[in-house]
Formats: structure tokens, sequence, C-alpha cells
């Protein structure tokens, strides 16, 4: 028996090629998924305008934009769960994927049943409120809420007292937005000064503040934090 959220998920397969894309679609969908196909990145653009996805399986060798590409564009304005199919194995190319944003990657020809296996855990890790012993990466950047520290690629990044309590506080449901006034609960802070910390925030952690890639403002609901990958700190 599949579990409740095997059976409400809706996956988003794009591979040029038409046999696995069939072969993918028959096989997730006998296992309880529903399942959306598409060719390129072109077709993924104009879905993704009606439809929403629950995680998209993308081939990387695809004509026209490739799965990098389209991965780095899903990056900026989301945080669904990104598996990589790869026909290429190197070490540089899987790294440059997760770079990307990618959570997870499989290289072909693969097993459909470990794709599946590993489909199951990205859901239920997305399905999960971040617990305080968790990591949480997005882009360059790890954060553990427990302890408050930023880490990028030149090391540790210092935040003030307020901004670690935001940050913890956007950690606890990635992607999901938190209105000014939830913000302010959460870090005992004035409503009025989430604004001015999350402009700070981004001024460390955005390449562009104007233009915030994991830091976002959603219209009409506050603000959110793009993060495509959590893991557990293990306790001594």
């Amino acid at each position: 028996m599949q579990s409740t959220e095997q059976e409400k998920a809706h996956l988003l397969v794009v591979d040029d090629d038409d046999r696995i894309r069939d072969l993918l679609r028959t096989y997730l969908s006998r296992h309880g998924y529903r399942i959306s196909v598409a060719s390129d990145a072109k077709r993924v653009r104009r879905l993704l305008k009606t439809l929403e996805f629950d995680l998209v399986v993308l081939d990387v060798m695809m004509p026209g934009e490739d799965g990098i590409s389209l991965t780095r564009f899903l990056r900026q304005s989301s945080a669904i769960p990104i598996f990589l199919l790869t026909a290429r194995g190197a070490p540089e190319e899987r790294i440059e994927g997760l770079r990307a944003g990618a959570d997870d990657y499989l290289s072909k020809p693969f097993e459909p049943e470990e794709l599946l296996l590993r489909i199951g855990a990205i859901l239920r890790r997305k399905g999960t409120t971040i617990g305080s012993g968790a990591t949480l990466q997005f882009g360059p950047w790890r954060f553990t809420p427990s302890t408050g520290e930023l880490v990028g690629t030149k090391g540790r990044v210092s935040l003030t007292d307020n901004e670690a309590r935001l940050l913890a506080a956007l950690c606890k449901r990635p992607g999901e937005a938190f209105s000014r006034e939830a913000l302010s609960r959460d870090t005992a802070a004035i409503e009025r000064s989430v604004d001015v910390q999350i402009a700070r925030l981004r001024r460390k952690i955005e390449d562009n503040s104007r233009f915030p890639q994991y830091l976002q403002t959603v219209r009409g609901a506050g603000y959110r934090l793009l993060a495509h990958h959590v893991s557990e700190t293990s306790s001594a």
C-alpha cells in the first residue's frame, strides 16, 4: 500500500527520450504518483504557469536549454524538489547539478526502483517541519537554526541575534510564506522591524539584494526562504 503522500504527489517527468518518459510515467503511476510529462524546457515553463508539482524528475542532456540551466531557472522562484537524470557520471557534472540547486541525481542507466525510493525519501523530507537539530542549505549557504551559525563558501558569516532568530523562523517550513505578524511573534520582534531585518539578511546572503534569490517577498503573504536540502546534525 502506498503512503498518502505518494498517492497525492504530482510529479513532472522531463526527458526528450520518448521511451524513458513512457517508462517512468507507467512505473511511477503504478506506484501511486500522478504524472505529467514534458520533452523540453519550453514545455516545462508552460506547464508551470498552470499546474503545481511536488517534484521534478529532469534529464540533464536535452536539446535546447539543458537540465542544469533549467534547474537554475526553477531555483530563482521555487523550492520544488528537483531530481536530475544524467547520461554522464562524471563527478564534475553531478557537482554542477547540485550547485545549481538539484536535490539528488542518478546516472543513466538506472534501476527504476532506486529512483522510486529516492523520490520517496525527498518527498518525506519535503513534508517534514524542520527541527532545531537540522542544517538547511540554500545555494552556497548552510544554516543551523539551533546554533544560529551561517556558513558560506568563504567561511562563517556573523549574524545578529535578531537576524539568526528570523532566519531560524523562516527555516521551520522552507518555501512557505510567513507573514510579518507571524515572524514578529516567532522572533519577539516589533512587526515593523521585520522588514529591516530581512533587508539586512539579504545584504549578507544574496548576490543582489534588490533581486533576492533565496529570501523572497511573496506579495500579500510575507516572506519565504527557498532552500533545497535539509540534513539532520548528529549528536555527539
